[in-house]
Order: structure tokens, then sequence, then C-alpha cells
């Protein structure tokens, strides 16, 4: 079953997929290579991208993130400061340390191919528009090794013809598992648990180095919790502090500084209290993480880079807006989100390339609105509710990005899902449980409308936003 470490995931931006995940395949790849002991007969490397990584992964830095993967570098674990050093020694060498251990041949020019007219790996069994391949050749031109692996959304990655990872194959089975949002109210009624208590107890099951004693791994997963949340609330910081134009040719102003700026005057200024100044923060907090991941920072994926802002303004609208807010409170908002993120991963996807921004922030707009009514004491049938109209009033949003940069409309996109969020929680607060649509259908509805998508409008800047701006 998926865990909650796997939705969220700290790492650096502009984006799970197109920069986490193909990251994490290259690292993979070389690693894999050094584990075999084959890296000294390597000569020359070759990488090819299809689909939207080959559409749009110059703006989304997926060229980038090959280049630091294969030096042997993951994305939780580098430091932002020594990202550009790797690439321009790379770049100006023309030779790429594999595995941080072995000197290799890599002309971007002629090594890092872009097959911008085709959509899947030629032979490949899995079809979905994130496709890579790594070869490896000798001194004669042979090759060594060839992988193709999928960036599937959330910075995840499948082998071709692999339906999941090893790591997941691996995981211990889970005491309450639950593959339907029917399934889960079934969990908490049968057996007087909320969703967050239901999810605490299947991570620690997860766990994989559990020493046996239940409290003891309870409560290293709830610091493993709040560690992601501090990084976030360091995210936040940083991204309110910071002034300046975001990379990438588009010369987009970063916002969140100034916007906090003006608040804080009218909080000075004494003025009337204004009833919607909470909502005005929350878009700051969401602006300034994804100008954050705009600039290649480090985020927390939730569940994506492109939506990263969602799920912390929302956390950070209850820590500083809600009386009696509180350490549990965060950890129940945490612990019920992943619950609900994990049933858009397991029964649809959250991957703009595949189905859509829908599948982003719309996800992060669900996954949101059940963790703030799990925070506000919500009961299940509630968080259900919350969830799934957030979903409901995302439905059918294209993932359209202008120059492929992870910019316009992504950060104030974040901004508005946080919103939309926080009002989904209050509806589904003031009403009783029943409702017509129900949290599965929903999720079912956003897979098959994402898969009836055109797929210029599915993070490929062929079309929508993307093409009009250019041509106004």
């Amino acid at each position: 079953m998926t865990s909650l470490f796997d939705l969220y995931k700290i790492g650096v931006g502009p984006s799970s997929s197109h920069t986490m995940g193909p990251m994490t395949a290259a690292f993979r790849f070389a690693d894999d290579l050094a584990g075999a002991g084959r890296l000294a007969s390597i000569h020359r490397l070759q990488v090819d991208l299809y689909g939207s990584l080959a559409l749009t992964g110059i703006g989304h830095a997926t060229d980038r993130a090959i280049l630091l993967g294969l030096s042997g570098n993951f994305p939780a674990g580098i430091n932002p400061e020594d990202i550009e050093p790797i690439i321009r020694q790379v770049r100006t060498t023309h030779r790429l340390t594999l595995a941080g251990k072995h000197a290799a041949d890599f002309h971007e020019d002629s090594d890092l191919l872009f097959h911008r007219d085709q959509m899947f790996p030629p032979g490949a069994t899995t079809q979905h528009p994130n496709g890579m391949r790594f070869t490896a050749f000798d001194q004669t031109g042979t090759v060594i090794e060839c992988r193709t692996w999928f960036s599937i959304g959330g910075g995840f990655i499948v082998e071709d013809g692999q339906e999941t990872t090893t790591a997941a194959l691996l995981r211990n089975p889970v005491p309450y598992p639950f593959r339907s949002a029917a399934e889960l109210l079934d969990r908490s009624h049968t057996h007087s648990l909320s969703i967050a208590e239901i999810m605490l107890a299947n991570e620690v099951a997860i766990l994989p180095d559990q020493d046996g004693a239940p409290i003891l791994a309870q409560e290293r997963i709830r610091q493993r919790i709040l560690s992601i949340w501090h990084a976030m609330q360091d995210c936040v910081a940083r991204g309110i502090a910071t002034e300046g134009i975001l990379p990438g040719g588009l010369n987009v102003r970063r916002r969140a500084h100034r916007l906090a700026e003006r608040l804080r005057e009218r909080q000075q200024e004494q003025r009337p209290s204004d009833p919607l100044a909470p909502l005005d923060w929350v878009t700051v907090y969401a602006m300034a993480v994804n100008e954050e991941n705009a600039a290649g920072c480090r985020v927390v994926t939730a569940p994506t880079n492109g939506a990263a802002g969602v799920v912390p303004a929302v956390a950070h609208y209850y820590n500083n807006f809600i009386p009696g807010a509180n350490e549990e409170g965060i950890l129940r908002f945490f612990l019920t989100s992943a619950a609900i993120g994990i049933l858009y991963k397991e029964n649809a996807s959250i991957s703009g390339a595949e189905v859509g921004c829908q599948g982003e922030v719309g996800v992060a707009c669900s996954m949101a609105a059940g963790g703030l009514a799990a925070a506000l004491g919500g009961t299940a049938g509630q968080i259900e509710h919350a969830a799934e109209i957030a979903m409901e009033h995302n439905l059918g949003m294209t993932c359209d990005p202008i120059g492929g940069l992870v910019q316009i409309p992504c950060i104030e996109r974040n901004a508005m899902g946080a919103v939309k969020a926080v009002h989904a929680t209050r509806i589904a607060m003031q009403e009783p449980e029943e409702h017509k649509v129900s949290l599965d259908q929903v999720i079912r509805t956003m897979y098959l409308t994402g898969l009836d998508m055109q797929s210029r409008y599915k993070e490929t800047s062929l079309a929508g936003l993307a093409l009009n701006i250019i041509e106004c």
C-alpha cells in the first residue's frame, strides 16, 4: 500500500514528474551499474526523452535533473546550492562522473535527445506520456545496458513492463487496507477508528525497521510527519522572504513577499478587521511555496511539485487562524490528507501529463480539504464529503503551462486550489453527511475525464494558455 511518505517527499523543484522522477530514474540507472561493477567499461551515455518529458522538459528542468541523477544525486539528498556547480562542470567538460565514481563522455546536443514527435519510447510495453530511455555504451559503441522508465507523477517512477516498484512489493501488509473511500469509511465505522488512526496504524505496519514496539513506532511516524510539516514551514518562510525574478525566460516576478508586506501593513495600521484576511494569507502561503518550486528550490511534493503549495497553505491556515489549533490537529491533517491522496494515487492518477491539472492541483485540493476537516474534528463522513466537493469543482482542469514552465498559471492556480479547499471543508462541515456524489465516484470521473482529454492539454504546452498567450 502507498505510504504517506510516498506522497509527501522532500525534493527540489520545479516538477515532481519532470524533475524528481527523471532524477530518480537517472540515479537508479547509474547506481545499478555501479552495484553491478560495470562502470569501468562505460565510455558514453545516451538519454532519450519522449512525450511530455520531451515537449516541456527544458522548462521543467528535465535536462538538468538527468545530469544530476546520472552524477549520483538523489532528489531528497541533493543540496540546492550544489546544483549549479555540477551542471556547469558537465556542460563545460562534456564529461559526466557516473554515480559520482566514473567519468564518461556526455555531449548534451547529441546524447540528451528530446523526441518531441514521439509520445512513447519505441518498443515499450508501458503507455505513459513521461517516458525516458537510458543507454550505456562501451569504447566500441556496443550497448552495455539499456533501460526504460516512466515518470508517473509525484516523483514516482516505474520501469517498463513493471506494475509497481520493488519497494512496494516488499512492504508488510497493513492492518486496515482500503482500496476505495467506501472501504475506508467502512473500516472507520467497523473498528471505531478515525481515518487518521487508521492511517497511523497502517504506517506503523509499513515502517520497514520497526522494533516490535507499536508505541515507539507510532512516535517515530509522528516525528517524521512533523519533519515534513517543518520542511513545509521553512519553504513558506523562504518564499515569503525572497524577492526577484523567477528563472526560465518569462520574467515572472515573485509576488509572495510583496503580498505579505501589504498584509502586514494593514495589520499595523489597525484598519477595521478584514474577515477575508485569512484567505489572503492562504494565497500568500501557496504562492510562496510554488515560487520556491519554480526557482528549483527545496519543496515537499504534496502530492506533486506543481501542486506543492495547496496542502501547506491550508495547513498554515489551520495552524495560524483556527482557535485551539495544535500539533495533534496537524498530525490528523497530514494522516487524513494522505489517505485521500492514496485513493487518487491507486485508483486514478496524480500526473498532469496523464490526466491534466485536475490530477495535480485538483488532487491536492481534495487532500487538503479532507485534511482540514479532520483537523477541525470532522467525522469520517464529513472528511469524505469535503474531499469530494473539492475535486468535483476541479474536474476537467487542463495542464497548459506557458513556455513549459511551472509558473503561469501554476503559481496562482495553487492559491486558488488552497482557497477552494478551505471553502469545500466549510461546506462539508455545515451539512449532514449524506450527499449525492461519493468520493469514489468523483475519483473515477476525474480519471475518465483525464483519459478523454486531448493530449495537447496535458502538460505538453501545445494548447490552452501555453499557445494563446504566445499568439497574443
